[in-house]
């Protein structure tokens, strides 16, 4: 989505203000923080919204109707606030009236994420209709290497990693657990934007969750103890820590293939990606080399 030129910003706003959803004239907001959407607080008659719009974006493997199908069960699940209303292009949101974390507040609040994700892989996909996306961070890599021409070197990397994988059961994950798409309202945490929600391993979102924080080895231990709820030794280790090595490097990659391809205001995709690469050179380097 391309939204630098003010005309442009100005078209989508009228848009959002005519949305047959609303009872009457709505005020909006901007709210910042987004990668890949450009999102409004609306107010409508004293009760508030976020409206989210972005389209598909298909380099990314991003399927909006895919995303509303997600949210809707989401909120079913109870993890989400409730979406009123959703067109092409569109979703409104009931607001919630919490605070989005930063990076440094999740490794403080680990045992209730590891909850929060724990209830998110048993649920979501139970109330999920019509159909479901997969995710595998492997593929992911390997199409963002072959994308942007990248080094086959980190085609090599990512057969590695996938190599020191153990089997875990199939659950229905969020993959995109940045700090900003936790909100905490004072009593519960929420889990929002569902881009890249679908079936897959929950080593991702434990190990994303993980690189997202900058986590320390003892938290790392904590985090796996805490969603596991027992003991992590043996081969889970290992497994664990060659996936936060693949997650640092989606997250880089898609950041690079984002500075191709978006455009959003104050948005800055290539100190994104300096950052992620970082954390995958360190976390490749601190692999072990036994599977």
């Amino acid at each position: 989505m391309a939204l630098e030129a003010p005309a442009a910003m100005r078209k989508l706003e009228s848009r959002v203000a005519a949305l047959p959803c609303w009872r009457g004239a709505v005020a909006l907001e901007p709210l910042k923080g987004g990668l890949t959407n450009i999102s409004f607080v609306a107010t409508d008659r004293g009760e508030r919204f976020v409206v989210r719009c972005g389209e598909d974006i298909p380099v990314h493997h991003v399927f909006r109707d895919r995303e509303r199908a997600v949210s809707k069960a989401a909120f079913e699940a109870g993890l989400s606030p409730e979406m009123v209303y959703a067109e092409p292009g569109i979703m409104v949101l009931r607001f919630i009236d919490g605070r989005t974390f930063a990076e440094a507040d999740l490794a403080p609040n680990l045992a209730r994420m590891a909850a929060l994700l724990k209830r998110c892989h048993e649920t979501v996909g139970r109330h999920l209709r019509g159909p479901a996306n997969a995710f595998w961070v492997f593929h992911v890599i390997r199409d963002y290497v072959r994308l942007l021409g990248a080094e086959p070197h980190y085609l090599a990397v990512a057969d590695r990693l996938e190599e020191m994988q153990v089997a875990l059961p199939l659950v229905f994950g969020h993959h995109d657990l940045l700090p900003g798409n936790f909100l905490d309202d004072g009593s519960r945490l929420w889990l929002i934007d569902w881009e890249y929600g679908g079936f897959g391993t929950p080593m991702f979102d434990l190990a994303n969750l993980s690189c997202n924080g900058n986590f320390s080895e003892a938290q790392d231990v904590a985090l796996l103890e805490a969603y596991f709820t027992s003991k992590t030794d043996g081969p889970l280790r290992p497994a664990f820590a060659a996936m936060k090595v693949a997650s640092a490097l989606r997250e880089a990659l898609w950041a690079l293939v984002s500075d191709v391809h978006l455009r959003m205001p104050g948005v800055d995709y290539k100190e994104h990606a300096r950052t992620y690469m970082a954390r995958f050179e360190v976390a490749l380097a601190a692999l072990p080399t036994q599977k």
